[in-house]
């Protein structure tokens, strides 16, 4: 148990088992929560803040169940809420009213005083630009595989030819539904006579195929590392859980050395990097995810990272 009442604040939509995850942990200690989905605003959240008399915002966040003093959190764990919406107005002032939300309660819960952010949304959004990751990653030593980001087919083309077997992937994923369910949009093979002049409608990424024995997801939280590898024999393990055996392993130094660096670069602490393995031992870096899953890993593997991030979040910025 704890004695400290200041609370932490669970950001992420309704249906978010990791998050679930984590606060039964620090329920456990006795650690006080608040959890809400910003999306939920106006409609059973409500929020105000003064600043002016004080150097910091100072004021409440209100749920159906939980109040928050803005100046009394101790952290914030940002996983994945759901966006502003306001389906009573119309287009028109429904755009205004989610401009209001975004940068009036948005930017109020990006400027806590004394907030430990995991991670700050604003360095969430900087880390999930594609490009800048893979420049951030080869500046820290990563090794990657060559890659191509082009609406040009006769640059995808030539890219194809010097290094296939090729692969195609999406820069960024958003909600895309089939039937009303979310999918996964799959990394799959390419090769130049697929082409067409389709490409010229948006930015699409290739990369050289990696001959990989296995895949490694490391799990970052804060000074703690997680290494899980995962034999699938897939060419996108998300594709088929089913499939996977997982074994913790330990990432070489270098791999470390690069994974801090590259932490650091965008003011970081948590991160869920995405490696291949060759048959040679090469770990070949394939992206971080910022705000990336790692609960289905705990039970297989035994690893505590519940207890890590929780030990995180308990201790606040006085825990750094």
């Amino acid at each position: 148990m704890t004695n400290d009442e200041r609370p932490v604040l669970v950001v992420t939509n309704l249906d978010d088992p990791t998050a679930d995850t984590v606060i039964a942990e620090l329920h456990d200690r006795g650690v006080p929560v608040v959890r809400f989905d910003s999306g939920d605003f106006p409609a059973t959240l409500s929020c105000s803040a003064a600043i002016g008399e004080t150097d910091s915002w100072r004021g409440r966040l209100q749920t159906p169940s939980r109040r928050a003093e803005l100046g009394s959190v101790r952290s914030m764990y940002y996983r994945r809420p759901s966006g502003f919406t306001f389906p009573h107005l119309d287009r028109q002032d429904e755009r205004f009213a989610v401009a209001q939300a975004r940068y009036g309660l948005g930017g109020i819960l990006t400027s806590l005083p004394g907030c430990l952010y995991v991670n700050h949304p604003h360095r969430i959004g900087d880390a999930e630009y594609k490009p800048a990751g893979l420049a951030a990653a080869a500046a820290a030593g990563c090794v990657l595989t060559p890659t191509l980001i082009t609406n040009v087919p006769d640059d995808a083309r030539a890219f194809i030819k010097k290094h296939g077997p090729a692969i195609f992937k999406p820069i960024s994923v958003p909600l895309y539904l089939v039937d009303a369910k979310a999918q996964t949009v799959p990394v799959t093979e390419v090769t130049g006579d697929e082409i067409d002049e389709a490409v010229t409608g948006t930015m699409h990424l290739f990369q050289k195929r990696v001959g990989k024995a296995a895949d490694v997801r490391v799990t970052v939280i804060g000074e703690q590392t997680f290494a899980v590898r995962i034999d699938s024999g897939l060419l996108d393990w998300r594709t088929d859980y089913g499939t996977h055996t997982y074994t913790p392993v330990t990432a070489p130094p270098a791999v470390e050395r690069a994974m801090r660096a590259y932490l650091r670069h965008f003011g970081l602490v948590f991160g869920a990097f995405d490696f291949a393995l060759t048959d040679s031992g090469e770990w070949i870096f394939i992206e971080c995810n910022p705000s990336g899953q790692w609960a289905w890993l705990e039970p297989p593997t035994g690893l505590p990272m519940a207890a890590a991030l929780s030990d995180l979040l308990e201790g606040g910025l006085h825990g750094q």
